[in-house]
């Protein structure tokens, strides 16, 4: 009997030691934590949200346009910000609208915070080519932003992942941005 109970214990640790080596795997090359700090995502993300980061899809350089990401701003810091031209593209801004390749697009992310501020302007006029290799990104609390207008484009290789999930606060629990 003391035997049984001995090989049990054993057979218990083994399983939550690869338990935990799992869970250190999976959050070490798959998914991330992140707290949002300053309001440059507003109102899409607030100050003390808690994000999912999925690490592992911009692994193999699978970037979309408007995808919110995280990345290395540098060796201290991790910003959240908004991809909004990808290597290549023309990115305008006109009369606070945005032209990329030529073609209007639409920011309906952009909506909300448009009906609180609906004199001002959020997104002074520009135009620039992305290089090779970079990724020009926005924060959507435009007129409060420290973004790729001051510190210019983002490597690649800077992408920490995309934001899957806001699961904090839990009643502003939210997959789509």
């Amino acid at each position: 009997m003391r035997e049984e109970v001995k090989k049990e214990g054993i057979e218990w640790i083994k399983a939550v030691g690869i338990g935990l080596i799992l869970v250190v795997f999976i959050r070490a090359f798959f998914f991330s934590n992140y707290v949002v700090e300053g309001e440059s995502m507003r109102p899409t993300l607030e100050d003390g949200n808690k994000l999912i980061v999925n690490k592992l899809g911009y692994q193999i350089g699978d970037f979309n346009r408007f995808d919110v990401i995280v990345f290395h701003a540098n060796e201290e810091e991790d910003y959240v910000k908004r991809i909004i031209g990808l290597p290549g593209d023309e990115i305008e801004y006109k009369n606070d609208q945005l032209i990329i390749n030529g073609k209007k697009v639409n920011e309906p992310y952009l909506d909300k915070y448009r009906k609180q501020h609906l004199a001002i302007r959020l997104t002074e006029d520009f135009t620039l080519t992305v290089p090779k290799e970079k990724l020009f990104v926005l924060g959507d609390n435009r007129l409060k932003s420290y973004d790729s207008r001051q510190f210019g484009f983002i490597s690649i290789d800077q992408v920490v992942g995309k934001v899957n999930l806001r699961y904090w606060p839990i009643d502003h629990m939210d997959m789509s941005f």
